[in-house]
């Protein structure tokens, strides 16, 4: 079998950053999937399941009601590694294009402090798996990440 394209990712040098994962064409659409990376893989703790469930209902929360994104938004959430997090949306896009939008989710989750949107039994099969307080901190630590961005966490290294 073809090793698919996230395992050519050379993971001992990757950062955290927004990274374009892969596009891909269904017909005359491209989708571009893009690798929100949040930790420095097999070099720093992986997220909890508990706060990586929180940032998925918030997060597709807030892109499912972006005024300019939500029609463009296909997919978003947790890598199996919970390193991250992938956002597929419509559009043959890079990582440039969608800073602001993944600042402005981010910012979003940072600053939650209500219900958890969809945390309910009749809502979710496993409602009660969440830690809105530990996603809140990842949140602000990533923005720390997204408000100096450069090429380097934007673009994957080069394998060795």
């Amino acid at each position: 079998m073809e090793t698919i394209a996230s395992f050519k990712v050379n993971h001992l040098l990757l950062l955290p950053g927004v990274y374009v994962s892969r596009k891909d064409r269904f017909r005359d659409t491209v989708i571009t999937t893009f690798d929100l990376r949040m930790t420095a893989p097999n070099r720093e703790p992986v997220m909890n399941t508990a706060e990586v469930h929180t940032i998925e209902h918030l997060g597709a929360t807030f892109l499912r009601n972006d005024p300019e994104w939500k029609d463009r938004v296909v997919y978003f959430g947790p890598m199996g590694c919970r390193t991250g997090f992938y956002m597929i949306l419509e559009g043959d896009l890079i990582s440039e294009d969608v800073i602001g939008l993944v600042s402005r989710m981010f910012t979003f989750i940072a600053d939650y402090e209500d219900d958890i949107p969809g945390a309910a039994p009749d809502q979710c099969g496993n409602y009660l798996d969440q830690n809105l307080g530990m996603a809140r901190y990842l949140a602000h630590r990533y923005l720390g990440v997204l408000d100096h961005i450069d090429a380097t966490r934007m673009h994957y290294p080069e394998k060795k």
